[in-house]
């Protein structure tokens, strides 16, 4: 298999438009067409997740956070982003990261601890804006029906729990071809009028690719009239964080010693009454502070996250606990359902979970 046809299955759980504006992710060293001879899945590629996939004979890293994240503008091995790079490159090893991507897969890093803390039902907790795109074309009347059929098979339509959505206006429309034309209705020289219907169709940026690729493969029209815009719509399987509910309510300090042990934290710094029952749960894998307001609108008693600054503490103002693990420990279980999906895809693969410590964090 090649580095493109792993990167397609990756794709598939975490599309990389589902990253967020600021991050760098895809295939950060390494060409596409490289035969790949095994992968090694981190949550961080340093020196020594290199130096284990050489051992291992892996020429691919599935990294969650990226090594190169801003611009590198020499790569001489003074920093240890220079060093990572540059022997990636020197022995022919590819890097792939995933990042945002699989924060915001409704399958990726926040459903991963509320699988480990036992969370039944969770939901997205920050649903991500500009998610939902609109298609609009103008097409014969006659053809309407038969190009709709095809946008729905590309991938256009879907809503929620929905599919095969679409909106369509009736009007006529008009048009002269010149000599140079291969007009599908009407005659070269002479203004044509048309009636025609007005298909509006929303997909997600995922789908833009293939579902342009069948409007120009099925629309009858030589010259294609369409737009595509981006709405303001929320795409509620899409996004940040996930809020769910213990089977059963717990005492709060029960549970803080509970995820504890579950998330393998050496310590959690917390603020809020730990001595109320609580039993709905928000979690955002990384850095969380961002979240404590929609945590605290979601109706959550608790939200586990991490890096949150001394100040950010207050911002529960006693409606529920923050509980700060550690940013490593939020994503430590990564890199163990990257490994679980690819093996499921790929059974008879060379795939192994990263041995190498990347935590940069000690506790005495």
């Amino acid at each position: 298999m090649t580095i493109k046809d792993i990167t397609t299955l990756l794709e598939e759980l975490a599309p990389l438009a589902q990253a967020e504006d600021f991050d760098n992710v895809g295939l950060l060293v390494g060409r596409y067409e490289t035969e790949v001879s095994g992968i090694i899945v981190t949550l961080d590629t340093l020196e020594n997740v290199v130096d284990e996939a050489i051992a291992k004979n892996c020429n691919l890293i599935v990294s969650f956070h990226p090594i190169i994240f801003g611009g590198l503008k020499r790569l001489n091995g003074t920093t240890y982003v220079e060093r990572v790079v540059m022997k990636a490159i020197k022995n022919d090893i590819a890097i792939y990261s995933m990042h945002t991507a699989l924060d915001n897969s409704p399958h990726g890093v926040n459903a991963k601890i509320c699988e480990v803390l036992g969370i039944q039902n969770p939901k997205i907790l920050i649903p991500k804006k500009a998610t939902v795109k609109k298609l609009t074309t103008y097409v014969p009347k006659d053809a309407a029906a038969a190009l709709k059929e095809a946008l729905f098979a590309a991938g256009a339509g879907n809503m929620g729990n929905y599919s095969h959505c679409s909106f369509t206006t009736e009007g006529v429309g008009s048009f002269r071809a010149n000599e140079a034309a291969n007009p599908a209705k009407g005659e070269i020289g002479k203004t044509h009028y048309e009636e025609e219907a007005r298909v509006n169709m929303i997909f997600s940026p995922t789908k833009e690719r293939a579902v342009l690729a069948a409007l120009f493969k099925n629309h009858p029209y030589e010259a294609v009239a369409y737009e595509v815009l981006t709405l303001e719509n929320k795409d509620d399987s899409i996004g940040m964080g996930m809020v769910g509910d213990l089977k059963e309510p717990i005492e709060g300090l029960a549970f803080l010693q509970q995820l504890k042990g579950r998330m393998k934290a050496d310590g959690i710094r917390y603020s809020g009454r730990a001595n109320k029952p609580v039993q709905r749960i928000a979690v955002l894998g990384g850095s969380g502070a961002f979240a404590i307001g929609a945590a605290k609108a979601a109706g959550a008693d608790v939200l586990v996250t991490s890096d949150i600054k001394y100040h950010e503490y207050y911002q529960e103002e006693g409606k529920m606990l923050i509980a700060d693990i550690g940013h490593y420990e939020t994503e430590q279980f990564t890199k163990n359902l990257l490994v679980d999906y690819l093996t499921k895809k790929m059974p008879n693969f060379a795939i192994h979970l990263s041995e190498s410590k990347t935590n940069p964090i000690n506790y005495l």
